[in-house]
């Protein structure tokens, strides 16, 4: 009995929701093709195609319209600076390691006769120079690696925002003489829009 009347409580629910559905049905198509408008192209997926480097910049491009495709020639800009980064980043961190492999091995050894033949002309404080300024390198290409990654998915995520952006002749600036109050001359400034 109680499943009966909950069931029926239901349905009238939604029946009452149907009907007030045709009454707004105008108001709500239009608020529904707002919203399919507004979210076709997405800033946020932008960003979120950008965690792949390039992602957002190819999802731009292909949203905008045809005489106005440029997001492109970033991606090898991008790719670029994620590689030189990333590869200095490497470097510097192997340089370190050696660099602490031969004070290790001098300072284990009680002499100053290096390990390695390349660092022969420095002594133990050198050594040390060195390993300390390997580390800063490398630090700052990891800092330098992680902007230019951020600056990846800033770049989509600003770029979705103008894809749709009109930027045409019909756009323009007038500026025209104009008298105030038939005794005071003036300028008059108009933006028009398509």
């Amino acid at each position: 009995m109680r499943l009966i009347l909950v069931l029926s409580l239901l349905l009238t629910i939604a029946v009452n929701a149907q009907e007030s559905d045709i009454t707004d049905n105008h108001s709500k198509d239009s608020l529904f093709v707002e919203k399919i408008k507004d979210t076709t192209h997405s800033p946020k997926m932008a960003a979120l195609y950008s965690l792949i480097p390039g992602g957002g910049q190819v999802y731009n491009h292909l949203a905008m319209p045809k005489g106005k495709k440029k997001a492109f020639w970033k991606i090898p800009i991008i790719y670029a600076g994620l590689g030189v980064t990333g590869y200095f980043a490497i470097q510097n961190h192997m340089k370190q390691k050696t660099l602490k492999e031969e004070y290790l091995f001098r300072v284990a050894n009680d002499f100053p006769n290096p390990n390695l033949p390349e660092y022969s002309a420095y002594d133990n404080q050198g050594i040390l120079t060195l390993f300390e300024g390997s580390r800063r390198s490398r630090d700052l290409m990891i800092f330098a690696f992680i902007a230019v990654y951020g600056l990846n998915i800033l770049d989509a995520h600003v770029e979705a925002h103008f894809v749709n952006f009109d930027i045409s002749k019909d756009l323009s600036l007038s500026i025209k003489p104009r008298m105030h109050d038939f005794h005071t001359p003036g300028l008059s400034l108009s933006l028009n829009f398509r």
